[in-house]
C-alpha cells in the first residue's frame, strides 16, 4: 500500500489503551510530519469533552500541535445545531461533554426536554436511565452519539453507549432516530472537505470492524485494521467489513509504509 495523502486515526485501542501509549503510537506521528501526511484523531468515545482529550493526549506526549481531534461529540453538536438549533436538549454523558456541549451553545435543560441525545456516560446513575426512559415515553427524537457496544480497556471490554442502547430499548422499545460518530460517512466527508482531498486519497486506521472499518467502507476511504484493540484477528473470518491492510499495532503499520 502507497503512503496516504491523509489519515484518520481511531484513539482508544489504536493510539493508547487505557491510560498508556500502545506500540508505535509516537514514532507513527512523528512519520506523519516527517513526510507532511494530514491526520487527525477520531473517536466515537463521548466520555470526555473535546478539550479533555488534547490534555490527555499532552500528558502521553503528544505534541500540543499534534492534539487535532475530532469527536463523535463534535458530529452530534453539529447534527443538532443543523436540526434542532433552538431546542431544549436532555443529555445522558458525562460532566465532560456537558461542559462540551455547553460550550458550543447547546442549551441542556434537566426538566421538558423536546431532544433526547445518550452519550458514553461512565458516570451513569439509574436516575439518569429513569428520566432518559421517561422523556422517550413521550415520543421525543432520539439520538446516540455513537453505536460502539464496548469499549477497550486494559481489563477488557467495558460497556459501551451500544449497551446501554440495548437495555434502554428492553425498557421502552424505542431505539434511537438517529446515530452518529462512525461509520457515519458525514465525518470523513467534512474531513476530506477541510483537507482539499478527495476521499480515496484517506486511510482510516483502527481497532472495530462495525465502526472504523465500516467507516472506510461506507465513506470510500481506504482502512487498516490493527489488532492492538477489540478485533481479534479469528473475527475477520465471519464479517462483511473486511479491511484493506491487517497491522498488529500502529509499529507494525509504520514498518509497511517504511519498507
Amino acid at each position: 500500500m502507497q503512503p496516504p495523502s491523509a489519515v484518520i486515526l481511531d484513539m482508544d485501542g489504536t493510539f493508547f489503551l487505557g491510560e498508556a501509549l500502545l506500540p508505535g503510537a509516537l514514532e507513527f506521528l512523528d512519520w506523519l510530519n516527517e513526510k507532511e501526511i494530514k491526520f487527525t484523531f477520531l473517536t466515537n468515545n463521548t466520555s470526555k469533552g473535546k478539550q479533555a482529550y488534547v490534555s490527555f493526549l499532552t500528558g502521553l506526549g503528544v505534541r500540543a500541535q499534534d492534539a487535532r481531534i475530532y469527536t463523535a461529540g463534535d458530529a452530534t453538536i453539529s447534527y443538532l445545531k443543523r436540526n434542532f438549533p433552538t431546542k431544549r436538549i436532555f443529555l445522558v454523558g458525562t460532566e465532560s461533554l456537558r461542559g462540551h456541549f455547553m460550550e458550543e451553545g447547546i442549551e441542556l435543560v434537566q426538566k421538558d426536554p423536546e431532544v433526547l441525545v445518550l452519550g458514553y456516560d461512565t458516570e451513569l446513575t439509574y436516575q439518569k436511565l429513569v428520566d432518559f426512559c421517561h422523556y422517550l415515553r413521550h415520543d421525543l427524537p432520539y439520538i446516540a452519539t455513537h453505536p460502539d457496544l464496548n469499549c477497550p480497556s486494559p481489563l477488557g471490554p467495558l460497556p459501551d453507549i451500544g449497551s446501554f442502547m440495548a437495555l434502554i430499548q428492553t425498557s421502552t422499545g424505542r431505539i434511537p432516530d438517529v446515530i452518529l460518530g462512525k461509520p457515519n460517512p458525514g465525518i470523513v466527508q467534512e474531513l476530506a472537505k477541510g483537507w482539499g482531498l478527495d476521499v480515496s486519497e484517506i486511510l482510516m486506521v483502527g481497532d472495530r470492524l462495525y465502526t472504523d472499518i465500516a467507516l472506510g467502507k461506507t465513506a470510500g476511504v481506504k482502512t487498516c485494521l490493527v489488532l492492538s484493540g477489540e478485533t481479534k484477528s479469528e473475527d475477520l473470518l465471519d464479517t462483511i467489513y473486511q479491511p484493506d491492510l491487517v497491522c498488529e499495532n500502529l509499529a507494525d503499520l509504520l514498518q509497511v509504509f517504511s519498507n
